[in-house]
């Protein structure tokens, strides 16, 4: 029985062996072969499904360590600034655990999915006019100010707890070369904990390979590709947009090391992808988990040789329900016919 993911690698994890572990079951998604993308474009790719985790997103990777060292350390509240993801996760851990959660949310631009998972798990919600960047900096106030854990991926046990995906990637390859790993980038955290995940697995597990990071940005959000804070940001993504990503520095190190790349798209080009996804892959995210299947998209049309016949893991982070009005709002539903056979035959056609 899958008892979660600092159960599964402990050894990788630092947890007094006395703590009570909080956790939801998290991990252990599955790796999805993309058989329609990889016919169309000329390369192996693999949908690596986050949006399976216990609430919908990879953000529980973390949570269930963070949360674990809080109570370790005899917290009394948790406290996170989140365009919706961070504070669903934050506040279903906390409820887990007992510990009293903060969310500082912007009051625009956050998914109604993600803010009625915060609701109902109990957490304290405290909505701002501004953006995620500047809920962050209150946050990080509050925290020098009072004795508050903060859970966004700032705190490095998020980052310990996100790793683990790396370490699943390569069990579910049965470590099988992997050339690329393209993912979404907003606050730049997952693509940190992934490539420190690999060096671990590497060095623990002897594999001979690591792959190259390819980071995707929302072109209104693309601090990483334009190398400058966006005071601004703006993209549909609403889970990436981030202007000013707190862990830029390791981003850049994780993308050099392996000799990646980050690219950015824009909104129509993830739209395409997230609507590619669900048509001809069965697989329904949140915008921004799209973002790296359209920036594979973009670079099989303009540069190739980059991704053909290659094997690659594209990280989906989050589940489609958590931005259904996303869909609503740009698909149109069917009109009503009568309620009878005849009227249902003649739009049929058959």
């Amino acid at each position: 029985m899958w008892k979660g993911l600092i159960n599964k690698y402990k050894d990788f994890l630092s947890v007094d062996k006395n703590q009570e572990i909080v956790t939801l079951s998290e991990g252990n998604t599955p790796l999805i072969r993309a058989d329609w993308f990889s016919n169309k474009y000329n390369f192996e790719l693999f949908l690596k499904f986050d949006g399976a985790n216990p609430t919908g997103s990879f953000k529980d990777r973390g949570m269930t360590l963070a949360v674990t060292k809080a109570l370790e350390n005899n917290s009394k509240a948790i406290i996170c600034a989140s365009t919706g993801n961070t504070s669903a996760s934050a506040a279903a851990y906390g409820a887990r655990s007992g510990l009293k959660t903060l969310v500082i949310v912007p009051s625009s631009k956050i998914a109604k999915g993600k803010l009625s998972q915060a609701l109902i798990y109990g957490a304290n919600i405290i909505p701002i006019k501004g953006n995620f960047d500047k809920a962050l900096e209150i946050v990080r106030d509050l925290t020098d100010k009072y004795s508050l854990t903060l859970v966004n991926s700032l705190n490095p046990f998020r980052i310990e707890g996100q790793k683990t995906a790396a370490f699943e990637v390569a069990d579910q390859l049965e470590n099988k070369t992997l050339d690329i790993l393209a993912l979404p980038v907003g606050n730049a955290g997952n693509i940190t904990a992934y490539w420190k995940g690999f060096k671990e697995y590497n060095k623990k597990n002897f594999i001979d390979y690591l792959p190259r990071m390819y980071g995707f940005q929302a072109k209104g959000s693309a601090a990483m590709v334009k190398n400058k804070v966006i005071k601004k940001p703006e993209t549909l993504a609403t889970a990436i947009r981030i202007g000013n990503p707190v862990n830029r520095e390791k981003a850049e190190l994780a993308v050099n090391q392996s000799k990646g790349i980050f690219e950015s798209v824009t909104d129509q080009e993830i739209k395409k992808a997230h609507y590619l996804l669900s048509s001809k892959e069965g697989v329904f995210v949140e915008p921004a988990s799209a973002t790296p299947v359209a920036g594979l998209i973009k670079l099989a049309n303009i540069q190739p040789d980059r991704i053909k016949e290659k094997r690659i893991v594209a990280v989906l982070t989050g589940n489609g329900l958590k931005d259904q009005e996303f869909v609503l709002n740009n698909y149109e539903l069917p009109k009503a016919v009568a309620g009878n056979l005849n009227s249902v035959e003649e739009i049929l056609n058959l």
